[in-house]
């Protein structure tokens, strides 16, 4: 059964068109509120959500719609202001309250805005918790929303120390000898919800460190920076020499590694360096990727005999085969990385924090330790279809993939996708040299424009 509002990162969109509008959000805090409440135990204490932004302009106009709809419905509210998505997590469960909220479009520009959730545990809310909030907004459709006896509204309060308690959450996820004194880093928050919190972490911990991308104006998240835009930061590294480099993405919930000559590395390859350093210290049982996953991963692993499934594009599908599974570590080569022997969601830092780790133990370089997985070239060709259009239908495109996934053998693979945002089929093919991948994937592609 598929979601009305919801979507695999909570609700999104354009600012000022529906659903991220305050009549909508405030009647979204409501309902989430009334659901909240009826399906948690507080004793005789109202329940308590914790609300977090990044930091676009349009957080403050969504906050107080959504502490409006809470405290309507019952429900106190704790706000922290800007902090990372997994800042939230963490602190939803350390405060022992029954839900999180993060207003953010992670890396979307700063005209789009959404709204998130986490449960008491510090993980996404469940699919039918999500659906039960979804009914509680329909049922109000066209009717007065109903708030709570006036002695029974719920209070607000900020939490002024969040960004400390986070930061000290982070620098708990490595040993407690573990130190970055020989290190010099650049670190690029993307002007956004980690601006006030990366370098302190690093700092702590003894690195030299240099910020940029942490001077937000409620305009500037992601625009030029951070982990959709490397290319700064590379710069940065270069002309500062500096050891390696650390990009963030607006609510810091993946990342980007960079090497002391610029070259940028992916979350397969990140994800490979937490795993190998892991299985110093035993076996790994598994790991989750998405079909996107490069296929150079899933060939080391099964080198060092550890297990991979691949879960659809999404953080949300990652989590969900982790826990059928019963396993740790997973992850999106977009940089979303789950470790969840350290955390409980994606968490940018704490991953970079890993990786670090892994780097003092190796020794070397950057380069050689992230450099040891190297992928396979793929291209992506996207076609534009009609609405709808679904190739398995057709005969000649089946032929088409057939043939191509039979060339390739163990030396590729295809992947035909949907997007899930506009009208065009993404055709990719990944392969052991760039022309080949090309190739394969021009030819398929052929065929399917031939098809329409």
């Amino acid at each position: 059964m598929s979601r009305k509002y919801f979507g695999t990162d909570g609700v999104r969109g354009r600012v000022g068109q529906y659903p991220i509008t305050p009549d909508f959000v405030l009647r979204l805090g409501y309902a989430a509120g009334k659901v909240l409440a009826n399906r948690c135990d507080a004793g005789s204490h109202r329940p308590g959500v914790l609300i977090g932004k990044d930091t676009r302009n349009s957080g403050y106009m969504l906050e107080a719609a959504l502490e409006a709809g809470f405290s309507a419905a019952g429900v106190d509210v704790y706000l922290t202001g800007p902090l990372p998505t997994p800042g939230i997590a963490y602190l939803t469960r350390a405060l022992r309250l029954q839900a999180g909220v993060v207003i953010s479009a992670s890396h979307n520009p700063f005209e789009d805005n959404g709204i998130k959730f986490f449960s008491a545990d510090g993980k996404k809310l469940p699919d039918d918790v999500e659906r039960a909030i979804e009914a509680a907004i329909d049922q109000m459709d066209g009717k007065p929303m109903q708030t709570v006896e006036p002695k029974d509204l719920g209070r607000a309060r900020r939490i002024d120390d969040a960004a400390g308690r986070y930061i000290e959450f982070c620098k708990s996820t490595v040993p407690a000898s573990f130190d970055l004194r020989d290190l010099k880093i650049v670190v690029d928050c993307a002007h956004g919800a980690a601006y006030h919190i990366a370098a302190e972490v690093l700092h702590e911990l003894g690195a030299d460190v240099v910020a940029i991308g942490n001077a937000p104006d409620g305009e500037n998240i992601n625009e030029g920076v951070g982990a959709l835009h490397p290319q700064l930061l590379a710069a940065t590294i270069q002309a500062t020499g500096a050891d390696l480099g650390i990009a963030l993405d607006g609510d810091a919930d993946r990342l980007v590694m960079v090497d002391a000559q610029g070259k940028a590395y992916d979350g397969d390859q990140i994800l490979y360096a937490i795993v190998r350093e892991r299985l110093l210290n035993g076996p790994v049982a598994g790991v989750v990727g998405t079909l996107m996953t490069n296929m150079a991963l899933e060939q080391a692993l099964a080198e060092r005999n550890v297990p991979f499934k691949r879960a659809k594009v999404g953080d949300r599908y990652v989590m969900e085969l982790l826990a059928a599974e019963g396993w740790l570590f997973g992850g999106e080569n977009s940089g979303h990385i789950l470790a969840l022997d350290r955390h409980t969601t994606g968490d940018g830092l704490v991953s970079a924090l890993q990786v670090l780790v892994a780097l003092k133990r190796a020794g070397g370089t950057l380069a050689e330790l992230l450099g040891a997985l190297v992928l396979y070239p793929q291209c992506m060709i996207n076609v534009p279809v009609k609405p709808g259009f679904n190739w398995q239908d057709h005969k000649t495109v089946v032929e088409a993939v057939n043939a191509s996934i039979a060339r390739l053998g163990n030396r590729g693979r295809v992947l035909l996708r949907p997007s899930g945002t506009e009208p065009v089929l993404r055709v990719m093919v990944e392969a052991i040299d760039a022309y080949l991948s090309r190739n394969e994937a021009a030819t398929i592609a052929a065929v399917v424009q031939a098809a329409l």
